[in-house]
């Protein structure tokens, strides 16, 4: 894609990737518009970042997304990217009762908000020369945490919307692609500094370069090398990579 001259807006841009997302396309020179729930937070990066703007939004709220689509293409006509990268991951237990109540927090958050957007914002992106959708999806789409099962069926579930509304909108001047994180350094969960978890910076500068490419599918090589492997030994893997972190589990606080 083309990485300047844009018009961005960015969900869940407070912390993290989204907020990296958003000062790397800001630096390209690029107008970009954040979306988050605390105030606080958008003030203190759109502070930072001297012409970048910030609506507040609460993508489990319909009315809220409404109210941001609506109030995005009142104020920025332009608008030609659009990344859904808000997401909350709590630990879950899939073989107990799962808190109800957090089940339909994620799947808000994870997999209907961004569905909700798009579908908002999608004839506005139809209607410009050229635009672009990410999803942010993550690995756990292809090979799920045990201890995070909700979240990674949203993830697979936005892998899967994904792959549809890319062919859906093939011959039209929006293109969709998909950006499949490994475990990044961030608050997503608890920022621990753990090792075994990729460095945010090293992350974004490395998704930023393959946005500047043709490729639809962004995975950082670590992804790729789990893509690699066979899928009729997916339980396998799913199998060992939950054993791994039985013996050294992700941090929670």
């Amino acid at each position: 894609m083309n990485l300047s001259g844009n018009t961005v807006f960015i969900t869940g841009a407070t912390a993290g990737i989204g907020r990296g997302l958003a000062e790397a396309f800001y630096k390209l020179g690029n107008k970009v518009i954040i979306g988050g729930r605390r105030r606080a937070l958008l003030d203190e990066v759109t502070g930072l970042n001297p012409g970048m703007e910030a609506i507040e939004l609460d993508m489990t709220n319909m009315a809220s997304i409404e109210a941001a689509a609506a109030w995005l293409k009142a104020h920025h006509p332009t608008l030609n990217v659009l990344i859904n990268n808000a997401g909350i991951m709590p630990f879950d237990d899939p073989s107990s009762e799962l808190d109800d109540a957090v089940v339909q927090s994620v799947v808000a958050t994870n997999l209907l908000g961004p569905m909700r957007m798009t579908s908002l914002l999608i004839e506005h992106l139809k209607a410009q020369a050229a635009s672009t959708i990410i999803h942010n999806t993550s690995v756990v789409a292809f090979l799920p945490l045990a201890t995070n099962a909700v979240y990674s069926a949203t993830k697979a579930a936005m892998h899967s919307f994904t792959q549809s509304q890319r062919f859906a909108l093939r011959n039209t001047s929006v293109r969709v692609i998909e950006v499949a994180p490994p475990w990044v350094n961030t608050d997503l969960i608890f920022k621990s500094d753990d090792p075994r978890a990729m460095p945010l910076d090293a992350f974004i500068e490395d998704t930023i370069a393959q946005l500047a490419t043709d490729t639809d599918d962004i995975y950082v090589e670590r992804v790729r090398e789990i893509l690699t492997h066979p899928r009729n030994t997916e339980y396998e893997r799913v199998e060992a990579r939950n054993l791994a972190m039985v013996d050294d589990p992700i941090p929670r606080h």
